[in-house]
């Protein structure tokens, strides 16, 4: 089983030719709204790949609160670890330019109120060699006690380093499985502007501090990992992005799904990386989340 502790957003996406610098105001060319959330995300994207999965986390009570849970609701998404609270369910506000690149402002709303409480209670059913995955739109004092309840349970933990909060090199130690984009992993090791030697150097370095298992995804260019004193790498698919929105919540999602449904380790990789490939190639977060016949049929 998988629960995913975290992040339930409504996006409110708009597309321009290209993204504003810093002041500036650019024409949009279009506007959509699609469920969201990292949390949402990846929840959605391991029910998509066929394991049975817990989304817990929480919502408000007003209008987008059912459309932030419809496709969760769809899939079949067990949500009954997900509260009702007073105020606003969170947003993503979304500009998506024209090469598929993107800018982001995410306002937190019922994500702020999730508690320690709460990840008592997600952890409360798991049992040994379930998995839970985390990221850092909930707060961090939520995130670090689910985290302390998996590991005193035997659950296996996955850590998305995103986004990107001062706790994160701190509370990153504390999981099992850690998966970063480059610059989550640079403040992890605390070195900047890495190149690849660098960056296997420091893979290398933090596993035999740790034991953890690290993964740095790439975009383009595949993911990098290490595990048990082993680097691993995987391409994904050579695409033309039409928007990267969720492609990363895509990955960890299928990531956690191949491990609960027993795929060795590089076998996890490429499945992932191939997913995240996939949902480049549809606007939205949720909506571009590949099923998993299509991955197989890519892989």
């Amino acid at each position: 089983m998988i629960t995913v502790f975290g992040s339930i957003n409504m996006d409110l996406i708009a597309t321009t030719e290209r993204l504003p610098k810093p002041g500036e105001t650019v024409a949009g060319n279009g506007f959509a709204t699609a469920a969201g959330g990292k949390g949402a995300n990846q929840a959605l994207a391991a029910r998509r790949a066929g394991r049975y999965v817990h989304m817990a986390g929480a919502v408000g009570k007003d209008s987008f609160a059912a459309d932030a849970l419809a496709l969760l609701n769809d899939a079949g998404t067990d949500l009954s670890l997900v509260k009702h609270v007073d105020g606003p369910t969170g947003t993503a506000l979304i500009l998506v330019g024209g090469d598929g690149e993107n800018m982001i402002a995410v306002v937190p709303g019922a994500n702020g109120l999730v508690t320690p409480d709460d990840a008592e209670t997600a952890i409360g059913g798991m049992k040994e060699g379930d998995i839970l995955m985390l990221q850092f739109e909930v707060p961090a004092d939520a995130v670090e006690r689910a985290l302390s309840a998996a590991r005193a349970k035997g659950v296996t933990s996955i850590l998305n380093l995103a986004p990107l909060i001062p706790d994160a090199p701190r509370l990153g130690r504390l999981a099992d499985i850690v998966i970063a984009n480059e610059t989550e992993f640079e403040r992890l090791a605390g070195q900047d502007g890495m190149n690849a030697p660098a960056r296997e150097a420091a893979l290398t370095r933090l596993h035999a501090e740790t034991g953890q298992t690290l993964i740095v995804t790439l975009g383009g260019d595949g993911v990098i990992a290490i595990r048990d004193g082993a680097i691993s790498r995987a391409q994904g698919l050579k695409i033309e992005p039409v928007d990267t929105v969720g492609a990363g919540d895509t990955f960890c999602g299928y990531f956690a799904a191949s491990l609960d449904e027993g795929l060795d380790f590089a076998s996890a990789l490429r499945r992932a990386a191939v997913a995240g490939s996939l949902a480049c190639l549809k606007s939205g977060a949720q909506p571009s989340i590949p099923l998993g016949e299509d991955v197989a049929a890519r892989i």
